[in-house]
């Protein structure tokens, strides 16, 4: 059956005259509806996830280790005695090149979570490639931190 015209002081209003119509109707809006709120939940937990990441690494030699927070910033960086033996301008590579690769071990985990909890979702791809660019930004872009 079709829906049937029914007068209204608001104008035109269709009445569905088809139960089962108006049963599937309710079904896809449950669905619906049990789908965003289990998205939600994921997206809750996967941001109470990301706030507790960390990324760490250490240079070839393992005089500087270095770990930063969630959103990539230096939250300790520890430096064996052996780097007194080296220039100054020497250890400042390494401590930037150390974090340059924090930042990368972070974004892995990043990739993880949010993969783990989306799967291959278009949202769980655009919160790696957001962490993507604020971490490692493309070194021949304007976005590069000075």
């Amino acid at each position: 059956m079709s829906p049937v015209a029914a007068g209204s002081p608001l104008g035109r209003v269709d009445v569905w005259a088809d139960d089962a119509a108006l049963d599937a109707a309710e079904r896809r809006l449950d669905e619906w509806e049990t789908s965003l709120a289990e998205r939600a939940a994921r997206a809750k937990t996967l941001s109470a996830t990301m706030r507790e990441l960390t990324g760490t690494a250490h240079n070839a030699d393992r005089t500087v280790d270095v770990t930063v927070d969630s959103a990539g910033l230096l939250i300790d960086l520890r430096l064996d005695e052996r780097i007194r033996q080296q220039p100054a301008a020497h250890t400042a590579r390494q401590i930037l090149e150390t974090t340059t690769a924090a930042r990368a071990d972070l974004l892995r985990k990043v990739s993880d979570a949010a993969t783990e909890s989306m799967g291959d979702d278009a949202s769980a791809q655009a919160i790696i490639d957001s962490y993507r660019s604020r971490l490692l930004p493309d070194p021949d872009s304007n976005d590069v931190p000075r």
